[in-house]
This record gives structure tokens, sequence and C-alpha cells, in this order.
């Protein structure tokens, strides 16, 4: 019984890293390109991102 429910939790853990691994993913990289594009030095870059962020509807200033 013991060993069952130590599967169980094991297949738990498994679920939820599963799960939150690609969520993490997608926020480092959106948060990376946001930032990163938003803070540039290049006007070019900052000025297209600029520009998506307001065809989203994304506040920016």
């Amino acid at each position: 019984m013991k060993t069952q429910a130590k599967a169980i939790k094991q297949d738990t853990v498994t679920v939820v890293t599963n799960r939150m691994a690609p969520v993490i993913a997608a926020l480092m990289v959106g948060s990376f390109l946001v930032l990163s594009a938003g803070f540039a030095n290049s006007t070019t870059v900052h000025n297209a991102t600029h520009d998506a962020r307001h065809a989203f509807a994304f506040p920016c200033h």
C-alpha cells in the first residue's frame, strides 16, 4: 500500500512538472523578447516593438 501511494505521488509530481515546464519556458522567452527589444539601443528594433505592442493593444507608456 505504501509503495502504491509513493507511485501515485511520483506520478502527480511528474504531471505537474511536465505541465509547468512549457509555461515557464514561454514566460521566460516572452519576457526576454519584450524587455530586450523594449530597451534596445537600436531605434529600428525599439520602434518595431513599440508599434507591435500598440497593434496588440498592450499599453507601453
